[in-house]
């Protein structure tokens, strides 16, 4: 028996309108936590995100739970099961944000975590299985270029020596500023964990798709995968007035016949594709000069690691024999892998079953977007789940999600971990 079970639909509905109050209460208190400036702004390890931690600390620990940080400064709060041994749920996301972003993107995952853990206490008492909220360090890459930092330190994808040398924009390093604020190795207890049962991650959409069809919340099928490519063109810099059409070896024109080729394949594709040409550069980049050198980025994403695989062949093929029709010199590098994360079957279907039970409407959708999700999945049965974005908007202080498509996220959420952590008494989840 869960949340649904146990309430009538005017029961249900007075526990949305409370946590609709909870949940924005929070999103306020957490926002405070920020630099000067537009928006919210809580970089890793600057002071901002340290105050914003230990206050989550305290607040974990006033909860009644057991609160405590690792050496990379993820922050826990521990619902103690009944029986020990078995492996914890964990639920949660990022703290830290880009630089003026929204109030919601991470923060919203913490927020649904703690309310979530406090009710289930306060109603049902200590779960089976333990439940623990984590507010993650890191997951955005703004300040050092390194991202997943407190996920993947987590499932072992991130290292102490992998950060070493990493500086920001000011020269700070990496290591530099950890260890201001109290944490780097040894510093604590291990970040590595090998005892998780389960993840869920509940976040806004960022994206458009939820708000356009009238749904609630989106069951993610899978985190797509990413692949990153500087392309180099070399042609002939020469006079924009005297150089004839056809004996012109111009890059930037070369250039922009690529960026037509891909997005028409990448139409052709199907609309799970997508692939973006985010950064453009033209030498002497002047208005009267034929450009004899450019560059671009590529950027690629899809949910199907063949399909990912096949479209990354085709490409830099097809662009090579532009440039070369074109007289222009050629080079394609790879600087970014990320292979798609499928997220747990059991997991989104038992998240299917509760929405219908619950009757709130619910698709199942890629996610586009990078989540720590993708890194728990890589260590134990993991979900993410999405409630709209107003206009598709993030990564920006005019980011927003209406107060009750958060308080139903938090519903499911909690529904949920009630089944798992008061339900199951199984060794092995889901």
């Amino acid at each position: 028996m869960g949340v649904r079970t146990r309430m009538t639909e005017s029961e249900r509905e007075a526990l949305l309108i409370r946590l609709e109050e909870k949940v924005d209460d929070f999103l306020e208190w957490l926002s405070a936590f920020s630099a000067e400036g537009a928006g919210v702004t809580r970089l890793l390890y600057s002071p901002q995100w340290l105050e914003a931690q230990q206050a989550l600390h305290a607040k974990l620990a006033g909860m009644g739970l057991d609160a405590s940080f690792d050496e990379v400064g993820n922050v826990f709060g521990r619902l103690a099961g009944r029986k020990p041994e078995l492996a914890p749920i964990v639920t949660g996301s990022h703290v830290d944000t880009v630089v003026s972003g929204g109030r919601y993107d991470g923060a919203y995952g913490i927020a649904a975590a703690c309310i979530a853990l406090e009710y289930l206490r306060d109603t049902y008492g200590s779960p089976i299985r333990t439940l623990e909220a984590v507010s993650l360090s890191e997951e955005e890459g703004s300040r050092f270029p390194m991202a997943y930092w407190g996920s993947g330190s987590i499932a072992g994808e991130r290292s102490f020596e992998g950060v070493r040398g990493l500086a920001d924009s000011d020269g700070v390093t990496f290591e530099e500023a950890m260890r201001s604020c109290g944490f780097g190795a040894g510093s604590g207890k291990a970040a590595r964990r090998e005892d998780i049962g389960a993840f869920v991650e509940l976040h806004i959409e960022q994206g458009s798709v939820l708000e356009s069809e009238g749904l609630s919340v989106g069951v993610v099928d899978a985190v797509v995968g990413q692949r990153r490519f500087l392309v180099r063109l070399g042609g002939e810099a020469n006079h924009a007035g005297t150089t004839p059409m056809r004996m012109r070896r111009d890059a930037l024109e070369g250039a922009g016949a690529m960026m037509s080729l891909l997005r028409g394949e990448a139409l052709r594709r199907g609309a799970q594709l997508v692939a973006t040409v985010g950064r453009l550069l033209a030498s002497p980049n002047v208005p009267n000069v034929v450009a004899g050198e450019a560059s671009f980025t590529v950027d690629v994403r899809h949910s199907d690691p063949l399909e990912l695989e096949r479209f990354c062949g085709w490409f830099p093929a097809a662009f090579r024999d532009a440039a070369e029709s074109r007289g222009l010199t050629f080079e394609c590098e790879e600087w970014f892998r990320e292979e798609p994360a499928p997220m747990d079957d059991k997991l989104k279907e038992r998240l299917d079953k509760v929405c219908e039970e619950l009757g709130i409407g619910s698709k199942r959708m890629v996610s586009g977007a990078g989540h720590d999700a993708q890194m728990f999945q890589r260590l134990c049965p993991s979900a993410l789940l999405f409630v709209p974005s107003k206009g598709g908007l993030s990564h920006a202080p005019e980011e927003f999600t209406s107060s009750r498509e958060l308080a139903t996220g938090v519903l499911v959420l909690t529904e949920l971990l009630y089944r798992l952590g008061y339900e199951e008494e199984e060794e092995t989840l889901p």
